[in-house]
């Protein structure tokens, strides 16, 4: 049950926040503050039911480490994403063609905000940290990130080939963070930073939503491979290349820790607090 009511709660948040959103209308700076606040009150929630549900400290949202966390992340997240729309560029199927709004893009990091923090409390705090404890780590980051990867068939523009790159870079990766820190800060980051990029910054699609411009004026062409299509640079091989390589450094990092839960492990650990850190 504990995995229900904990789904439900940061659910009921995000859901409030898209509420919120959605009556802001085209107020980027409320939408920025409301965005905001949707992320942190999902955090709060989701450490309140988590404490409730399994009598623990949630260390996995503990302060210590919050800032450089999620600053680190937010720095890789948007350096990965740079790193695509480079060899985009270089191959010209990515112009620019003058600036988009500020406005615009304010806008867009307050969604993105509550959209990172809600996705990762749920699909990498709740779903992965508890079927981890089920079946190890390996069989639980394969799942969950299958997982995460059809979830956005419901965008607007998804692709069954865009879902399964999702599940391939950002499903493995932005798990692979959390194993190698057995925290949420840098999971966090690295999908708020991934989508500010994407959005707010070189105002690409974002994962099919049809996404609002950002600070460029800039569009896409070429083959499908190469630049994602409708559905964003999300879909191109180099997002899922850049990201795979990403997660290998994680993995890594993990296997040097102690991190990982091996199946036999798996039934009795109780990894947020157990595992070595």
């Amino acid at each position: 049950m504990r995995l229900v009511w904990q789904l439900v709660a940061v659910l009921a948040v995000s859901f409030l926040g898209s509420q919120g959103l959605a009556l802001v209308g085209d107020n980027p700076w409320l939408a920025l503050v409301v965005g905001l606040a949707t992320a942190v009150l999902a955090v709060l929630v989701y450490a309140w039911v988590v404490r409730r549900t399994e009598r623990r400290e949630v260390v996995e949202v503990s302060r210590q480490g919050a800032v450089s966390g999620l600053g680190w992340g937010t720095l890789l997240g948007v350096a990965l994403f740079g790193l695509v729309i480079v060899n985009l560029a270089f191959l010209g199927s990515y112009t620019v063609h003058g600036l988009g709004t500020v406005t615009g893009a304010v806008g867009l990091v307050g969604f993105m905000a509550a959209v990172a923090a809600a996705e990762e409390l749920m699909f990498r705090g709740v779903l992965f940290r508890i079927i981890e404890g089920w079946t190890g780590t390996w069989i639980a980051l394969t799942a969950t990130s299958l997982l995460f990867g059809l979830a956005h068939l419901v965008n607007p523009n998804a692709s069954l080939w865009g879902a399964l790159a999702i599940a391939i870079e950002a499903g493995g990766m932005l798990t692979a963070a959390y194993v190698a820190t057995r925290k949420l800060w840098v999971p966090i980051g690295l999908h708020l930073g991934w989508n500010i990029a994407g959005s707010a910054i070189f105002s690409t699609e974002v994962s099919g939503n049809n996404t609002p411009q950002g600070l460029l004026d800039a569009s896409t062409s070429g083959p499908m491979l190469i630049t994602g299509g409708e559905f964003g640079p999300e879909g191109s091989v180099y997002s899922i290349v850049f990201c795979m390589l990403a997660a290998a450094v994680f993995i890594r990092v993990a296997y040097r820790r102690g991190h990982m839960v091996p199946l036999r492990r798996s039934a009795r650990a109780n990894t947020a607090v157990t595992l070595p850190r």
